[in-house]
């Protein structure tokens, strides 16, 4: 296969895609076999990113109040609505916030305008939702945002330790990783996590610990290693400094036994652990969202970091400390400054020669002297009127932000709100006074960096749709209307870059690792072919960097690590109004909003509706079955969810996707529900334990609608959307009277059928136009809603079947049900599943894959596979 070769747009992976146009905003995907992150592999979510380039739903005009304008109209309306608020209130009346959906040169534009020439700190990051703890974990340890693992060393490790990361789903492509070196050199797999995750299904042990414990967990390691001789006394010695006292005040309360009861795991498994940690040199801890999105996660990286800074085991072939990143750019976004508390090019406010080595390299008289506000603190400004003017770039923060409702009626009360995005409808853009159309991925051209410091040429292969920009045009045009127009004349990304390079090594001398000075004078046709390399790449290096680290040299001011003492914080004390605790993360098969994986109608198979995860015994005592619908309550809203009880969850915890919107569901909507409280040091929210109460809802019916077109489900009390290839499949819920429902649901003209039994109380309509199926509605007071398969595939190949089978909801001859979607890549059912391995005695994930191809594509569904081949497997076992 040809084609354009560029990254994909979901997580930190970075995976590289070669991308084949096929049609008119039709492209072929495949993984990129030349590129060093996924050498050609794909999650689920990368293999169909065919299905999202559509048009549909596409912002293609700036809008203004509502109506289509001009970009002159819309961009003089931006510049001259900041600059007055700036004029009136100060710089600080007004805000930037980005995303890491942007390419760096579009986050370097707006960095600069903000902090360079608006003068002030106020641009933040959704970065700062996902890996703001680890940014300042790395800064504490290291003096700088340095990972110091690459993907190679998860091929070279002897144990690879999962720390809040459900790599299975999250990451799919380093869980494939991980499993090779399983498979070639035995590497030895353990997982730390609340949740028994599709993660554990193939790991040694699994350690569920009770949320919160994770520096309790990593303080008694450390003190066992010292105790049993594992440290690295000569590489402590020679390279890190440690606190006064700090091994004195280790030895008091971290008895194994003491460690096991606070973290609520068996004393036996954490020996297992720590044993095990003890003996193997080549260690790799990768940590994610479940350590970064806590009131404590700076805390929780530094106590990672120390064990590894402890035993030496960094700089070394499959030995580091190892942050996976969330977003395909948040990388990108720190090396820039996008977060509030940072300079570009990994400079900081703290340092005064820093800011005038920016000023002076941007000409900027106006640069901001001081941090700006951080995501949750900014939009507590917009509310408290401090912000009177925010520019809200390629994220959706009325979703993904804590306390959401919160958010949202700040940005009410807010006098000017710009978006750019690419999507016309999202819960944010509804609020916007100017919407400004931007590119989107396969539209836009620019550089990424992936987790492993990989920076990668993202590529574009189809031409700007409508009136749509890239972002960092849009921002010079803005910038040029306020009058900087000779510091931000940009013709095209390269240019951009070149900048980029060059302040990485302006005055840089050694001083920060990142530098890559050495493409600072690329040509444009050297840009145009960048290959992916990591950083640093000083002037002069052209090739890979060295391993971070081997010399035992860090960027701190003495070149000596830091190990940081960290203490487990207080437990909060237990509410009875509040019983159980909310934790919240990504489904294997969406993306953030849904705003691009909602487009895909076979990623939107796997999980059509939003729920929430109860354990059994947590089910019996609030009176919840499975499947019911029920309604979760913090302090700070309520939302609905289908009940999925589940063994894997803790007892006294629940487990809620963070994707669905307004524009989706009418419940779900996760980040209503989360607590604002943020980590003291990096600001990131908590988003994992918020103290919450559960109750199950009842309807008189539960029904779905299948139709061509979305339809207006203001009436219904619950209903969730998922995309088809012919339409919209909703499944509903309700009391409200079915015909009248069927009213307004259903189409008007064509031939409608309908069969109604008032006895049982359930009703099923359908609508034919030219004998084929238009839409239908199935409404039901008991169970008996027909499997949806069959009727999907007659709205999505026009078929014209009968209108008594349309009724019956299957055809004359019955075909099986498959069940819900396991393999997405091959449409495999769960019902397909269990059968073949029963009738075919199949005993291994390969042999599921010769018989029904199910796990030999992405290998997302693997660990399913393997639960449903080992139903009776333990959650952990020796070691």
């Amino acid at each position: 296969m040809a084609g354009v070769h560029t990254t994909c747009p979901y997580c930190g992976v970075g995976c590289g895609i070669r991308a084949e146009v096929t049609g008119e905003r039709r492209a072929e995907i495949r993984g990129d076999e030349a590129h060093p992150a996924n050498a050609g592999r794909l999650c689920s979510k990368g293999t169909h990113l065919g299905e999202t380039v559509g048009l549909e739903g596409r912002l293609l005009h700036p809008m203004v109040a509502g109506r289509q304008a001009g970009w002159d109209e819309a961009l003089g309306l931006v510049a001259e609505g900041f600059a007055r608020t700036i004029a009136e209130h100060g710089p600080d009346s007004v805000a930037f916030y980005v995303s890491g959906q942007l390419l760096t040169e579009d986050y370097y534009v707006a960095n600069k305008l903000m902090k360079g020439f608006l003068g002030s700190g106020n641009i933040d990051t959704n970065s700062r939702l996902c890996m703001a703890s680890a940014v300042a974990g790395h800064r504490r340890a290291f003096a700088e945002d340095v990972v110091p693992a690459s993907y190679v060393d998860l091929d070279e490790a002897d144990l690879i330790v999962l720390v809040g990361s459900n790599t299975a789903w999250c990451h799919p492509v380093v869980y494939q990783r991980i499993m090779a070196a399983r498979e070639k050199r035995g590497t030895k797999l353990v997982v730390i996590d609340p949740r028994r995750t599709e993660t554990c299904e193939t790991a040694d042990l699994h350690l569920a610990v009770k949320p919160g414990s994770d520096v309790r967990l990593f303080n008694g390691l450390i003190a066992y290693l010292a105790d049993c001789g594992a440290l690295d006394e000569k590489f402590i010695a020679r390279h890190v400094s440690v606190p006064p006292g700090f091994w004195t005040r280790l030895e008091e309360g971290h008895d194994l036994f003491d460690v096991a009861r606070d973290c609520d795991v068996s004393a036996s498994d954490l020996a297992k652990f720590f044993s095990l940690f003890a003996g193997t040199p080549r260690t790799v801890t990768l940590f994610s969202q479940g350590v970064n999105q806590s009131v404590n996660g700076t805390d929780k990286v530094n106590a990672i970091i120390n064990c590894h800074l402890a035993t030496g085991r960094i700089g070394k072939p499959g030995a580091a400390p190892f942050s996976i990143t969330g977003q395909p750019n948040a990388m990108g976004g720190r090396e820039v400054g996008g977060l509030a508390n940072q300079l570009a090019a990994h400079m900081n406010f703290e340092n005064t020669g820093d800011i005038d080595r920016v000023r002076r390299f941007w000409g900027a008289p106006n640069i901001a002297r001081t941090p700006g506000l951080k995501a949750v603190d900014l939009f507590r400004a917009v509310s408290e009127g401090k912000i009177k003017a925010l520019w809200i770039m390629a994220t959706n923060p009325l979703v993904s932000l804590p306390d959401a409702n919160a958010a949202r009626d700040a940005l009410k009360k807010c006098p000017l709100v710009v978006v750019s995005d690419c999507i016309t409808r999202t819960d944010t853009l509804d609020l916007a006074h100017i919407a400004l159309p931007a590119a989107a991925w396969g539209e836009k051209d620019g550089t990424v960096t992936n987790s492993e410091r990989r920076i990668s040429h993202q590529r574009r292969f189809f031409s700007l749709p409508g009136e749509a920009r890239p972002d960092w045009w849009i921002v010079s045009e803005v910038a040029r209307r306020m009058g900087y127009g000779a510091a931000f004349a940009y013709t095209k990304p390269a240019e951009i870059f070149r900048e980029h390079a060059r302040l990485s090594a302006f005055e840089n001398d050694g001083a920060r690792l990142f530098d890559i000075g050495a493409y600072a004078g690329i040509s444009d046709e050297e840009y145009e072919a960048l290959a992916p390399f990591q950083w640093p790449a000083r002037k002069g290096e052209r090739s890979d960097p060295t391993r971070l680290f081997a010399d035992g040299r860090f960027p701190t001011s003495d070149g000596r690590a830091r190990m940081v003492e960290v203490a487990p914080g207080e437990e909060r004390p237990a509410d009875p109004s509040w019983p159980l605790l909310l934790n919240s993360g990504r489904l294997r098969d969406q993306w953030h909003t849904m705003t691009r994986t909602g487009l895909s109608p076979r990623l939107s198979r796997h999980s059509p509706e939003p729920t929430v995860d109860v354990h059994p015994k947590d089910a019996e005592s609030f009176g919840l079955k499975d499947r019911a619908l029920a309604r979760v309550e913090t302090r700070y809203g309520a939302s609905l969810y289908r009940v999925r009880v589940s063994e894997a969850q803790r007892r006294g915890e629940l487990f809620a996707p963070i994707h669905w919107t307004d524009q989706h569901s009418s419940g779900g909507r996760t980040g209503r529900l989360a607590q604002p409280l943020c980590d003291p040091v990096s600001g990131q929210p908590g988003f994992k334990a918020t103290p919450a109460r559960i109750r199950t809802v009842e309807t008189a019916w539960r029904g779905f609608l299948l139709t061509r077109t979305v339809a207006d489900m203001a009436s219904t009390n619950y209903w969730t959307r998922v995309t088809l290839a012919g339409g919209h499949l909703y499944e509903l819920a309700g009391d409200g009277d079915a015909a009248a429902l069927a009213a307004q649901l259903l189409p008007q003209g064509g031939e409608r059928v309908e069969a109604i039994d008032h006895t049982r109380g359930n009703a099923r309509w359908a609508v034919l136009r030219d004998g084929k199926l238009e839409a239908c509605l199935f409404i039901a007071s008991d169970a008996s809603l027909p499997p949806r398969d069959w009727l999907i595939r007659q709205l999505e190949e026009h078929a014209a079947p009968s209108p008594l089978a349309l009724l019956a909801g299957r055809p004359a001859k019955p075909e099986p049900d498959r069940g819900a979607i396991v393999c997405v890549c091959f449409d495999v059912g769960l019902k397909t599943l269990v059968a073949a391995i029963a009738d075919q005695r199949l005993t291994s994930v390969e042999a599921v894959g010769s018989a029904l191809k199910a796990g030999t594509n992405c290998g997302s569904c693997r660990p399913a596979i393997a639960k449903l081949l080992n139903p009776e497997k333990e959650a952990s076992h020796a070691v």
